[in-house]
């Protein structure tokens, strides 16, 4: 484990352990991608998380601090392989992945490969974990995965809705997955009332709403909060994870 203080306290830093490994994405549209896999360490994985970072335009990348401190904690404290890529054309110190910039259309190629990859590996019940422009990704594309059984959920944190229509929404009226959406009180785009009026043409898609939250998920609080949904979706009985190491 690393920590910035050394001590068993779980904190912002730390780096639980977990078997990494940098992986390469290539698209149907011939690009290459860059991103990790963390599983845990010394045991198979009982979940999969393919996650879809915030808008790239925007400094949003596979290291955004939730999905960073995803792969940083839950292969350890919850058996939870977690894939991070970066979108078409962004940068990380992982790499740049090639391309440009899609806006949300081209991106679902990126989904695809995405979920390709942990399909293939035989990794198990993948959740598709989408934050704020990954959200959109999701939400235009991820329904071709749910409808073939790849997928066993979905995630959304902070879902903005700007490139999502009413008719790309009303195709997840009746999926036989969850389908949950982490809403913050204080979002810069999308708060709670507006998220139900605008997902009731999506039913099956649960509004959960995050007193004192804002779009960024911001403060250790929050990121457990939203860790601890993740775990408790993925694998039922995880949550509340620990909040110290070892356990």
């Amino acid at each position: 484990m690393t920590e910035e203080n050394g001590s068993d306290e779980i904190r912002s830093g730390t780096v639980l352990p977990a078997r990494r490994t940098d992986i390469e994405l290539v698209t149907d549209d011939h690009l290459t991608l860059v991103g990790e896999l963390a599983e845990p360490l010394d045991r198979p994985a009982a979940g999969t998380l393919v996650t879809l970072h915030p808008l790239p335009t925007a400094q949003g990348f596979m290291d955004s601090h939730v999905l960073k401190k995803a792969a940083a904690r839950l292969p350890a404290l919850a058996d939870i392989a977690v894939s991070r890529f970066n979108f078409r054309s962004v940068t990380s110190p992982r790499g740049t992945s090639e391309g440009v910039f899609g806006d949300g259309v081209s991106e679902g190629f990126d989904l695809r490969a995405a979920v390709t990859d942990v399909v293939d590996r035989g990794l198990p019940t993948p959740w598709l974990v989408g934050w704020s422009f990954g959200t959109e990704v999701v939400l235009k594309h991820g329904i071709e995965h749910v409808e073939a059984g790849t997928v066993a959920g979905v995630v959304l944190l902070s879902p903005p809705l700007h490139r999502t229509s009413d008719a790309e929404l009303a195709r997840w009226a009746e999926v036989a997955v969850p389908v949950v959406a982490l809403v913050p009180e204080h979002d810069d785009f999308l708060q709670p009332a507006e998220a139900v009026e605008r997902f009731a043409v999506a039913p099956s898609v649960r509004v959960v709403p995050v007193a004192g939250a804002k779009h960024l998920w911001v403060g250790e609080r929050y990121v457990r909060i939203v860790l601890d949904a993740i775990a408790d979706l993925v694998v039922p009985g995880s949550a509340p994870l620990p909040t110290s190491w070892p356990v």
